[in-house]
C-alpha cells in the first residue's frame, strides 16, 4: 500500500509518526527530533507492529547522533526499554550500535542516518517478497481471516500478514477477508479494516467471540498473522488472541500462516516460554476510548502477546522463502548462519 505511510522523516531530518491511537477518525501526524519523544511514542502506541518499531528506533538513533551526539549511549538504553516483547526492535538497535562503534564521530551522524534509511526501504522490499511466498500458498477463491494489524502501518509500508493478503489479492485468489477486532486496542476494527477498506480489498469486521462460529460453518480458508518473535523451534509470539485462533483453526482444519520478517526470529531462544511477554496497564482492559466499561476497582488481566506453539501452524513465510514443519530444522536450514 503506497498511500499509507505511518513513517517517514520530513526534510528538517525529524521523524513524522502517523498517530495510529487516532485512526481511523482522525490521520494526525507528530513531529519528533528527540530520542526521549520518540521512545515514548513506541511505548505508548503511536506507532506498532514489530517491523515499524524496530524502523522508527534506528531513526531515533540517527536522529540523537545529528542533534545530541553525546547522548547516544542513553539513547540505545532509553530505546531498547520501550517495548518488550518486539525483537526487531533490538535487532535494528543492535544493527545502529554495531555500526556507531566503527564509524569515526566526524562521519557518525550522516553514516546511521543512511542505515536508518537503508532499514526502512529493506523492510518495505522484504514484504513484497514475503507477500508473494504468502501468496503462493493460497488457491483461488479464498477466504481469509486476520488479526491484529500487520499491514503498512505496522511496517516500512507495504505489511507482513497484510502484505500477504494485498498480493494474493492482487493476484485474483481472495474473495473475501475477515478483520478480527482485536481487544483490547482494537487494532483489527480501527487499523485493518481501514487499511484493506483504502483499497477496495472485501473486508468484514469480526468481534473476537465470532471467529469460532465462523470457521465451524467452513467459511475461512486461511488464517494469516504476523509475529512479534520466533524462537528457533518456531513457536510465535503475537498479539494476544493469535493463540486461540491457531487453536480455533486447527480443530476446524483452516490453516495457519506467520508472515514475517527474518528479523522477527530470534534464533538465541528455543521455546516460546523464553520469550518476555509484555504486561499491559489494566486500565486498557477496564476501560474504553477513556471511557470505564467495567466495575470501579475491578482488577484486570492484560498480556500484550501471547504464544502459538509450532504444531498449530502450517506455514511461516519470510522474505528468504516459505518455511514448512518440521520448524527447528527448516528454519535453520533457511536463516542459520
Amino acid at each position: 500500500m503506497h498511500s499509507v505511510h505511518a513513517i517517514a522523516l520530513n526534510h528538517h531530518n525529524q521523524l513524522v509518526l502517523l498517530d495510529q491511537r487516532k485512526l481511523p477518525h482522525q490521520a494526525d501526524y507528530l513531529i519528533l527530533d528527540d530520542y526521549h519523544t520518540i521512545a515514548r511514542a513506541i511505548t505508548d502506541m503511536v506507532v506498532r507492529g514489530a517491523p515499524a518499531i524496530g524502523i522508527t528506533a534506528a531513526y531515533g538513533i540517527a536522529i540523537c547522533a545529528a542533534r545530541q551526539p553525546n547522548e547516544l549511549n542513553n539513547a540505545f538504553t532509553v530505546l531498547a526499554e520501550s517495548r518488550p516483547t518486539a525483537v526487531n526492535l533490538f535487532w535494528a538497535l543492535k544493527r545502529m550500535q554495531n555500526l556507531a562503534d566503527k564509524t569515526p564521530a566526524a562521519q557518525l551522524a550522516q553514516t546511521l542516518m543512511a542505515e536508518a534509511k537503508a532499514i526502512h526501504a529493506e523492510d518495505i522490499q522484504f514484504n513484497k517478497a514475503m507477500g508473494d511466498f504468502g501468496a503462493s500458498l493460497i488457491t483461488a477463491d479464498s477466504t481469509v481471516y486476520t488479526h491484529c494489524n500487520a499491514g503498512a502501518l505496522a511496517t516500512g509500508g507495504y505489511g507482513t500478514a497484510l502484505g500477504v493478503i494485498r498480493s494474493a489479492f492482487a493476484q485474483g485468489k481472495i474473495k473475501q477477508a475477515y478483520a478480527g477486532e482485536t481487544r483490547p486496542w482494537l487494532q483489527g476494527a480501527r487499523l485493518t479494516a481501514w487499511e484493506l477498506m483504502q483499497e477496495n480489498i472485501p473486508v468484514k469486521l469480526s468481534c473476537e467471540g465470532a471467529s469460532g462460529q465462523l470457521f465451524r460453518k467452513g467459511e475461512v480458508n486461511w488464517v494469516i498473522v504476523g509475529a512479534d518473535r520466533i524462537t528457533a523451534q518456531g513457536h510465535v509470539a503475537n498479539k494476544i488472541g493469535t493463540y486461540n485462533l491457531a487453536v480455533l483453526a486447527r480443530h476446524h482444519g483452516v490453516k495457519f500462516m506467520v508472515a514475517a520478517p527474518s528479523s522477527t526470529f530470534d534464533l538465541s531462544l528455543q521455546h516460546g516460554d523464553e520469550i518476555p511477554i509484555e504486561d499491559r496497564p489494566m486500565h486498557e482492559v477496564t476501560s474504553l476510548n477513556g471511557q470505564q466499561i467495567a466495575p470501579q476497582g475491578c482488577e484486570a488481566i492484560n498480556p500484550s502477546f501471547d504464544v502459538t506453539p509450532p504444531e498449530l501452524i502450517d506455514a511461516i513465510v519470510c522474505e528468504k522463502g516459505i518455511i514448512l514443519p518440521p520448524f527447528k530444522q527448516n528454519i535453520l536450514a533457511l536463516l542459520g548462519d
